[in-house]
């Protein structure tokens, strides 16, 4: 068998050079109407089928046999031999018949284009292809297989069919020889001292070259002017560690694969808030301006509540705060010791008004997205674990406990904390909604996932090893819920669509805490501290057994009869609960659904849970330049469901993530979309909406720009002549 031709190709018949289309211009056709004013998917297809007559073909090599070609890629240093010697051969080769038999097809050009460009293995000197698709598929099941038949098995047949999509980090390093880690993402905390600013510094370069994106926490840092060793106005504050921490992103990378990415969270009531915003302004001095790193802000729900009253918000010094209550201001609920601060005269504090703390975020969200929104008592109340949640990721969809580590004078270890890892995949909801089986899907992605947790040792950065090895924590995602409901004729944001959303979440969530509770029944073990949860006392699962969860309309009772899909009762649900609190759960955290860039475009799916930016996407690729993508699912007939995010409005987008978070354990990466006629008061009504309805955290705020979201589609220029 040739494994590096596919059954797509195989097929395709010989043409001369000369009656060829360059599949880039075909491409391009996607942004101009045909002479009867349709869009041109067709050449979209045929773009597809010369990127591979023109450019894969000729530029993939080619071996005589299976064998030949795998004993070629470990002697030479491209895969790994473990992940394969682990099966007997006669499997090995049994497994990439059954990836070639699904006949994969790209079905755009941006997909086939994205994979090759960022995913498949290539030689050395980068010029030629020793993968396609199913190869890949292949790689990435047998290593988070671990030499389990069965689960490879079932891994390939979830990639192959697009149910199941582990995140780039996963995907694109899985088997391979040179690579980086297999996680995505990565929360560290910074202490007030140097010795924990040094080692944050140390290892956020070392998590950046394996190609995660990091974290970091800087509200425990004293402001600036604060005493050092009783010496008044010695701090610089946090503005130096944001640019040292710039520079280090900048500097590490995963062999140019995966530019080195960081964000810093800051807690709203740190004197040093809006220090820490300006870096952000397009106007701000060099000296201070933050360029590439992403800021986030940790909101309490004492701050909203103060700009209700359009009072001032008192600003906490954390030096004062920790010598007083003993504990750092991040592990400190604001909201619950507000009061209480403020009386306190040994606690230095500053003052500025909250509305104006809130119009400041809001201008620079206009200027440049930032900063995120963390919504720390909303957080705080929907956590099953004990602690304090005080940050998020990159992507502000990683919320988990964390515990502080302390260093000697040599950056070593004295106490290693728990600091947070998490690997992601995501559902297709398309493709999950038509499986055989929504809960083995769901069961096989939570396995998968766990096996990434599982072979994932970071010993350069022990407080993120330590993390990983009490918590087994995971990030079950989903993407394409827009091109899921546009399929089947329900608008997004509709009463049908918010029911879906619910209904699929649920289900969701029900299947992926079954799946960690026979992990945990078969290992004999459950998560670190799991004793002291609400999985343990049973408090988590109040909210499905003490009423029936059931779809509000008839419509998404038919979607769910439709694809043969058995809803959770609630005496599933209850002797669920029964289950889990004999044996317990494998993962302290399951679910987080992330942005979904790349590995949607593959999977031929709409990002995440929101909505398409335009019907017909354009994406600047590199030397390619403009590349267009068409919504996931669109035709001619339903293109009146592909309304796009900013005229469907933040409040739609907000309800939709709304019905969706009361079931996810973790956080779920909202961006909101708002016309370029949008004011600062728009965007502060988007974050008391969001913070209302339980939203924990927003990622970016998009304002329209026709030239980099979407275009307007042209009329067929031969009709315009």
């Amino acid at each position: 068998m040739n494994t590096l031709v596919s059954a797509a190709t195989e097929a395709a018949p010989r043409e001369s050079v000369g009656t060829r289309k360059d599949y880039h211009a075909l491409n391009a056709l996607l942004n101009m109407y045909d002479c009867d004013g349709r869009i041109q998917f067709d050449k979209d297809r045929e773009a597809v089928r010369q990127f591979f007559l023109q450019h894969v073909n000729p530029n993939t090599v080619v071996f005589g046999s299976l064998k030949e070609k795998v004993d070629h890629l470990i002697e030479n240093d491209y895969y790994e031999e473990e992940p394969i010697r682990r099966y007997d051969w006669e499997f090995v080769e049994a497994l990439y018949r059954q990836a070639y038999a699904h006949e994969h097809r790209f079905r755009t050009f941006l997909g086939a284009f994205k994979y090759y460009t960022s995913y498949t293995l290539k030689t050395f000197d980068g010029s030629r292809y020793l993968e396609r698709y199913e190869d890949r598929v292949v790689a990435t099941a047998l290593l988070l297989g671990a030499g389990d038949e069965a689960l490879a098995s079932r891994l390939v047949d979830e990639m192959m069919t697009g149910r199941f999509q582990p995140a780039t980090p996963t995907f694109l390093n899985a088997g391979k020889a040179q690579r980086g880690e297999l996680v995505s993402c990565f929360l560290l905390r910074v202490e007030d001292n140097l010795e924990s600013i040094g080692r944050g510094v140390n290892s956020a370069l070392q998590l950046s070259k394996r190609g995660g994106g990091v974290a970091l926490l800087l509200t425990n840092l004293r402001e600036q002017g604060a005493p050092i060793k009783k010496i008044r106005n010695q701090s610089s504050g946090v503005v130096p560690v944001m640019k040292l921490l710039e520079d280090s992103f900048s500097y590490a990378n995963q062999l140019g694969a995966r530019q080195g990415a960081g964000a810093v969270y800051l807690h709203a009531h740190h004197p040093d808030i809006m220090r820490f915003l300006d870096t952000k302004r397009e106007n701000a001095d060099e000296k201070i301006r933050i360029k590439t790193l992403s800021l986030g802000v940790v909101v309490p729900d004492v701050t909203f509540e103060l700009a209700k009253r359009d009072e001032d918000m008192h600003l906490f010094s954390p030096y004062d705060v920790e010598r007083e209550y003993g504990r750092p201001l991040a592990d400190l609920s604001v909201s619950e010791h507000y009061d209480d601060l403020v009386a306190n005269p040994r606690v230095r504090k500053t003052t500025l008004s909250a509305r104006e703390f809130f119009k400041t975020v809001a201008e620079l969200q206009f200027e440049s997205g930032y900063p995120y929104l963390l919504f720390e008592d909303t957080v705080n109340r929907a956590n099953p674990i004990p602690g304090w949640i005080n940050m998020s990721n990159l992507c502000s969809e990683i919320l988990q406990v964390n515990t502080a580590s302390t260093y000697d004078a040599a950056l070593g270890y004295e106490t290693v904390g728990k600091d947070i890892s998490c690997n992601l995949g995501s559902l297709n909801i398309a493709a999950a909604m038509a499986s055989p089986n929504l809960g083995a899907t769901v069961e096989t992605a939570v396995r998968g996932l766990t096996s990434v947790s599982d072979q994932s040792d970071i010993d350069a950065v022990p407080s993120v090893a330590h993390g990983n090895r009490l918590s087994h924590s995971i990030g079950l995602g989903q993407m394409n819920l827009h091109g899921y409901l546009a399929s089947r004729r329900v608008h997004y944001g509709s009463e049908e669509g918010v029911d879906f959303t619910n209904m699929y979440f649920h289900a969701v969530a029900y299947h992926a805490v079954r799946a960690s509770n026979r992990i945990a029944i078969e290992r004999g073990t459950a998560f670190d501290g799991f004793e002291k949860s609400a999985y343990a006392d049973g408090s988590y699962f109040d909210k499905y057994t003490e009423r029936a969860w059931e779809p509000a309309t008839e419509r998404v009772r038919e979607l769910f009869a439709e694809a043969g899909i058995v809803l959770p009762t609630q005496a599933d649900w209850r002797e669920l609960k029964r289950s889990v609190r004999e044996h317990g759960i494998y993962n302290q955290y399951l679910q987080a659904v992330p942005p979904t860039g790349s590995i949607s475009y593959i999977n031929d799916a709409t990002a995440s849970l929101h909505p398409v930016a335009a019907k017909v996407e354009i994406r600047k690729e590199g030397r390619l330049g403009r590349v267009y993508y068409p919504a996931p699912h669109m035709d001619d007939d339903n293109l009146e469901y592909f309304r796009d995010a900013y005229e469907i409005g933040y409040e739609k987008i907000i309800d939709t993530y709304a019905a969706a978070t009361q079931h996810v354990d973790q956080g779920l990466s909202c961006t909101l979309f708002f016309r370029d006629t949008a004011t600062t008061r728009d965007l502060n009504k988007a974050q008391i909406h969001a913070w209302r309805k339980g939203i924990k955290t927003l990622y970016y705020i998009r304002l329209r720009q026709e030239a980099l979201e979407g275009t307007e589609i042209e009329n067929c220029l031969s009709c315009a002549l």
